[in-house]
């Protein structure tokens, strides 16, 4: 056996969070050898698998059966024995939220039971219960003794931030974590912040059948997304019969009896049966003893980590939402695996945040990739770009669909891609050939040279970089 093979075998890593940044990480640690503890207290898959990711995603694609039963009608389809175009279908289903909130949270349970299993058979040694540093080379865990480590990795990810004036019971003012106790649909679900979390649920909720109300403190809903891409959603939530309340700030919320009422910063109110805070997150890192272990924590109580996820203490590393990079499970399990390659000594590639896909799964989805609009204009790039509706694609038309775009920027000078943007069904699968494009600075002209199938929605993309060549003189 090689000296660095003993080495690494004797090397201790403990991880305290077992998401997708703690669990990624005691995969990669494993199969090079070390000897690894993961410290977990609520569940295998942390709250990515068992209270925001898997359970909201699975809740979403429901939601969106609901969307295509309300488009059937225009395709045709109809409840039995009805005269075409006397009903809606959408009118003949019902939605049995309890049933649908049971099989949520039994689809996460099984996925996190799943993840024990595989990190138990790779022989990681996996202890329950809620850990803390007792210096940069010790992790204690409550019930369950002391851990010495070589190598630390920070894994705690973060938690609904609530306002100081609406603090959740769990019945009636809510957070997204406690959305899957419900066992009947809202009369009337208030939806308390218009970012990433409060959009897709409003969505859901609003396809569902719940008279939804959403509150953005902003101009429009998604406020830091492309603003084309924020339009058409705002548009497709009014079309729904959503109410969207604009430049509208919460103040407070209050339960009286069965139902709920919002104060507005105007002193207005909206009353509902239900509200739902999805006004950010906070990261796990308090009373931990980050600090007195030598990590340094940004002013929000991120934990502070270069593009190798270290931070300032030596031997010590964070992934996922507790150093505020960037809230995806796939930038999580990334930064873990990256710090466990980098601390045991292998090759590793820094993270390029540029390089993440990244979607929200309203109806239809958003998916981004790279540069956007306001950062090619930041850094003076010069740029290109061109965007085409999906209604022109004969597959949009087959399957009913009416909103959507395809976007595209590319460097004025060599053709390469810089970014894209996709609004549309399925956008989360569409963003990967832009994803390919970008990642390996593929041109448009590339793009437009390779065949698509046809008809799909895909060649939409094709022709958006195709309205991008440029002959030379």
């Amino acid at each position: 056996m090689s000296t660095s093979a003993q080495d690494l075998q004797s090397t201790r890593v403990v991880i305290v969070g077992g998401g997708p940044g703690g669990y990624e990480a005691a995969l990669i640690a494993r199969r090079r050898g070390a000897e690894v503890t993961l410290v977990e207290r609520d569940g295998l898959g942390g709250s990515a698998v068992l209270t925001d990711v898997v359970p909201s995603k699975t809740l979403i694609a429901t939601a969106e059966s609901m969307t295509v039963i309300a488009r059937a009608s225009e395709l045709g389809i109809f409840p039995a024995g009805e005269a075409a175009g006397a009903a809606d279908a959408a009118a003949a289903v019902q939605v049995d939220l309890g049933v649908v909130n049971h099989r949520v949270l039994g689809l996460a349970t099984a996925q996190s039971v799943d993840i024990k299993a595989r990190l138990e058979r790779e022989g990681v040694r996996v202890v329950d219960g809620a850990g803390r540093l007792e210096g940069p080379q010790r992790v204690v865990v409550d019930g369950a003794g002391a851990f010495d480590a070589d190598v630390i990795l920070i894994a705690t990810g973060a938690a609904p931030r609530v306002l100081p004036a609406a603090q959740p019971d769990g019945e009636r003012i809510l957070t997204w974590t406690q959305l899957y106790r419900l066992t009947a649909l809202p009369e009337r679900l208030i939806v308390v912040g218009s970012g990433v979390t409060g959009a897709e649920f409003a969505g859901a909720y609003n396809a569902l059948g719940a008279e939804v109300v959403l509150i953005s403190s902003r101009d429009q809903v998604l406020p830091g997304e492309d603003p084309d891409a924020a339009a058409v959603i705002e548009e497709v939530f009014t079309a729904r019969g959503m109410t969207v309340m604009a430049r509208s700030r919460a103040e407070s919320a209050v339960r009286t009896g069965d139902r709920v009422e919002v104060t507005l910063a105007d002193g207005s109110t909206v009353r509902g049966s239900h509200v739902l805070l999805a006004v950010g997150s906070v990261p796990n890192t308090a009373g931990i003893g980050l600090e007195e272990a030598g990590v340094r924590l940004g002013p929000g109580g991120h934990v502070e980590v270069d593009r190798v996820s270290r931070t300032s203490a030596r031997g010590i590393y964070a992934a996922g939402d507790c150093t505020g990079v960037l809230p995806l499970a796939s930038v999580a399990a990334m930064q873990g695996r990256i710090a466990m390659a980098h601390a045991l000594g292998d090759a590793v590639s820094p993270l390029e945040t540029t390089e993440v896909a990244a979607t929200i799964f309203t109806s239809p989805e958003i998916a981004t990739v790279g540069y956007n609009e306001d950062q090619l204009k930041a850094v003076g790039t010069a740029y290109r770009v061109s965007m085409l509706p999906l209604r022109g694609n004969p597959r949009a038309k087959m399957m009913g669909l009416k909103y959507g775009f395809v976007k595209l920027y590319i460097h004025s000078v060599t053709g390469v891609i810089l970014g894209g943007v996709v609004v549309a069904h399925r956008a989360s699968e569409l963003i990967f050939p832009i994803t390919l494009a970008f990642a390996h600075r593929l041109t448009a002209d590339d793009i437009a040279d390779s065949f698509t199938v046809y008809p799909s929605l895909s060649g939409t993309v094709a022709e958006a970089a195709r309205m991008l060549h440029r002959h030379t003189p």
